[in-house]
């Protein structure tokens, strides 16, 4: 009997579009700040706010005209 032990994630080979996969299937928020700043002056600020899903076809669409 031989037992095989699983691969680390380091070593593993996923595809892109496996991921994407995997990621839209549960979801992903993405959120981030940057801020571009000389002398203590905030001179530029970008946040980002993101939500990343998928949605499923039986869910009626906000854009599209009702019956």
């Amino acid at each position: 009997m031989t037992v095989t032990r699983p691969t680390p994630l380091a070593q593993r080979e996923i595809a892109l579009v496996d991921l994407l996969d995997r990621l839209l299937a549960g979801g992903v928020v993405i959120t981030g700040n940057v801020t571009l700043r000389i002398a203590d002056v905030d001179l530029v600020r970008i946040d980002l706010n993101a939500l990343i899903s998928s949605v499923s076809s039986g869910v009626p669409s906000l854009w599209e005209d009702s019956p």
